[in-house]
């Protein structure tokens, strides 16, 4: 039974994860909604940019694209527990970075306040290609889940598993908009946050109830302009340029942040476009003229725009992130965020785009 539309998941065979009953539903098929990917019913791994532009954009991007940060997989059910069964093609392993972070799985329980986490989906250490696991409720009560994909690991296959006697159906609905699509550094890309769930996308997403897409690309945002010309014929509400961290050098970035604004506006006339600097000025006191350098460059592209007539063009100074009596605490490494500093980002991000649809009458 389906109290949201028809199921189109063929169960396949009993398995027992953690002594539960569990039958298995592939993620890619009907009542199943999975966001923030390319095209994850035709491709062979949960891909979030088309091979072939990653590839035309650089060697990094096409590595970086293959990987599922952002990427969601959201239904309902009354399973007193969910499990996942996944066949992983990259597990990553960063002395800086959770395993759960890089190649694992998060559960939320979207409800109308809001969403929760639950817990994470946990691994064995020792993986190399996959795993399974599960998340016990511990009652038949009807539940909308999101779970979160790993932000650095390439995933080829994913499995839910429920209780054979389970009800299961389609997702708790995203705000009828079109997505919000973040680009830019390994900060965006979700470094630093002990899991999935807690890089400011995600974040955002879960308190605005709307539907997003990451292109984070780890030390690879360079503002190319093949990659402006694709995101410029994207489907999108807003969009967040988010890449100073990765420009190799202040000539680069100058070069480049205006360019990259100028392509896409061409036929993204209306969509706002949000710029933002890097967050580590108080973190990185050694570097603090070299990131005043980036961030007079960033401004000097938003003020550009606005005195060209621009009104749909908004500036976020990183500076304002990490700042007050936990200011040195919102960094894992001086650069990278932790789940601190990605809260505090996510409540700057979200504010600015909250405002930005309001103004537009997107939302109310």
């Amino acid at each position: 039974m389906d109290v949201c539309g028809n199921v189109e998941s063929k169960a396949t065979e009993k398995s027992i994860v953690d002594n539960q009953e569990v039958v298995w539903y592939d993620a890619r098929k009907t009542p199943f909604s999975l966001h923030g990917f390319s095209d994850p019913i035709n491709d062979e791994i949960f891909r979030r940019v088309p091979k072939d532009i990653a590839e035309a954009t650089s060697e990094g991007v096409a590595n970086l694209g293959r990987m599922s940060a952002g990427g969601r997989v959201r239904f309902s059910t009354n399973s007193p527990y969910v499990a996942i069964r996944t066949k992983q093609l990259f597990i990553d392993r960063s002395p800086h970075e959770t395993l759960i972070e890089t190649s694992g799985f998060d559960l939320y329980i979207d409800g109308e306040f809001g969403s929760r986490c639950v817990r994470e989906f946990r691994m064995p250490y020792d993986m190399t290609d996959g795993y399974e696991a599960l998340v016990y409720f511990g009652d038949f009560k009807y539940r909308s889940i999101t779970i979160n994909f790993p932000i650095y690991s390439v995933v080829e296959n994913l499995e839910i598993g429920l209780n054979p006697d389970a009800i299961l159906g389609g997702e708790r609905p995203y705000r009828d908009i079109k997505p919000v699509y973040f680009y830019g550094s390994s900060i965006v890309n979700g470094t630093g946050a002990s899991r999935p769930g807690l890089i400011y996308p995600n974040i955002i997403s879960r308190e605005l109830n709307i539907d997003f897409r990451s292109f984070g690309f780890a030390g690879m945002a360079m503002g190319e302009q093949v990659l402006s010309e694709w995101l410029s014929k994207q489907e999108m509400s807003v969009f967040v340029c988010d890449y100073d961290h990765n420009a190799p050098s202040v000539e680069h970035l100058e070069n480049t942040h205006y360019a990259f604004y100028e392509t896409f506006r061409k036929l993204k006339p209306d969509t706002p476009y949000i710029m933002i600097t890097r967050p580590d000025f108080w973190t990185r006191i050694y570097e603090q003229e070299h990131i005043l350098q980036r961030r007079d460059i960033v401004m000097s592209s938003y003020l550009k725009a606005r005195a060209n007539g621009d009104k749909n063009v908004y500036f976020i100074d990183g500076m304002s992130f990490f700042t007050g009596t936990h200011q040195y605490e919102c960094s894992i490494d001086g650069v990278h965020p932790n789940d601190v500093g990605y809260l505090r980002m996510a409540d700057a991000i979200g504010t600015m785009i909250k405002f930005v649809l309001e103004r537009g009458g997107i939302v109310g």
